[in-house]
């Protein structure tokens, strides 16, 4: 695996929630590819297999810059009635 291809993993993933093991993995598999420049073929079918996992559910943390706030509707005050003429 080369570093493009890490990078954009870890970009995907940074979307979503991980558990704590998942966020040990991510990390220990880092520090191997900053040491070794290489993961292993265990290292990269598990993250490959963790990136599929998470982008098949929707992200659950907050990122996305672009979508827009949610918030309630205006309330407006109720109508007084007019006197008939």
């Amino acid at each position: 695996m080369n570093k493009e291809r890490l990078d954009w993993i870890m970009s995907g993933l940074n979307k979503y929630a991980l558990t704590k093991y998942e966020g040990q993995f991510l990390k220990a598999a880092l520090e191997d590819f900053d040491k070794k420049h290489a993961l292993t073929e265990q290292q990269e079918e598990r993250l490959e297999r963790l990136y599929k996992e998470k982008s098949q559910s929707s992200p659950n943390k907050k990122l996305n810059y672009f979508s827009f706030k949610e918030s309630s509707p205006k309330t407006t005050p109720p109508r007084r009635p007019r006197p008939k003429v």
